[in-house]
């Protein structure tokens, strides 16, 4: 080919690489259409669905703990299903009633008894917040996946990414690692937050401490050794006080709270929210 003839091809494949974009320079080929840009913790920001639940009981049982020993257990505050017990069973769950606004809810949720001197304090209610912590998108929890968040055993201060009182936003005031005095304005009472870990192992619905087959995100991703991103759970228990002095917990001190999750959801209710909420990268609101 003469040298005219291809200085003349060059720059025909110039003009097309030109309108085809640097894909076409680079060999990734020309865009398609389906490709969707990499999230960031940005995006995650406001995805969620939430749930509300009234306080349902109280009793010294733990289904976790103290499986099949009713008494055993320190006081606990249960809210959600009604029949929460010792004896309580992801079938027993399911076929009970619940005080969530979901009735597809039927999931299990308790904190130990808060008291003021040696009367018990019993909350209105939990908000109780399903969210995306993690880049990658997540399953829905497995049927009677167990759960504890926090240590009942706590003497010192524990992570706030984990547990805090506060005295909502209406307060104006941070959170706080003991209970707080709310100022006497509107909206401003007592809560307890816990935060429970977001990623599971894949294979164990529970484990010796309650604890090890779940693992909390680092960096919105889930460690190696607990690859399965699930959703996020934040309990936050609101209590008809406004804080202040002689307040402890039925584990022990302020500092011993944490929280317990039993997975009872209808399976497929709680697969469409974690689908149409979460993986959508949309807010839900309340049930």
């Amino acid at each position: 080919m003469k040298a005219g003839a291809l200085i003349a091809l060059g720059a025909v494949l110039l003009a097309a690489a030109a309108a085809l974009g640097p894909a076409a320079l680079t060999g990734d080929g020309p865009k398609t259409g389906d490709e969707r840009p990499a999230l960031s913790r940005a995006d995650l920001v406001g995805v969620n669905f939430v749930e509300s639940c009234r306080f349902s009981h109280q009793a010294p049982d733990d289904p976790i703990v103290f499986p099949g020993k009713p008494g055993a257990s320190h006081q606990h505050t249960f809210v959600g299903n009604r029949t929460t017990n010792a004896f309580s069973t992801f079938g027993s769950l399911r076929s009970g009633p619940t005080t969530c606004m979901r009735e597809d809810d039927t999931a299990a949720y308790w904190v130990p008894t808060l008291y003021q001197g040696t009367t018990p304090v019993f909350p209105q209610g939990a908000t109780i917040y399903y969210r995306r912590g993690t880049l990658a998108p997540v399953s829905a929890f497995p049927n009677n996946l167990r759960m504890i968040a926090g240590d009942a055993t706590a003497t010192s201060p524990q992570s706030r990414r984990v547990t805090f009182w506060s005295c909502g936003l209406a307060s104006g005031m941070d959170r706080s690692e003991t209970v707080p005095t709310c100022p006497d304005t509107r909206g401003s009472f007592l809560r307890l937050h816990i935060r429970f870990p977001e990623c599971w192992d894949g294979r164990r619905l529970d484990s010796a401490d309650h604890k090890s087959h779940m693992a909390y995100a680092v960096r919105n991703a889930c460690p190696s050794t607990h690859p399965v991103e699930v959703p996020q759970i934040t309990q936050i228990y609101r209590y008809p006080t406004r804080g202040g002095e002689g307040f402890s917990l039925a584990s022990g001190n302020q500092l011993s709270a944490h929280a317990d999750f039993v997975n009872a959801w209808k399976p497929g209710a709680l697969r469409k929210l974690v689908d149409d909420c979460l993986n959508a990268l949309v807010h839900c609101g309340r049930g």
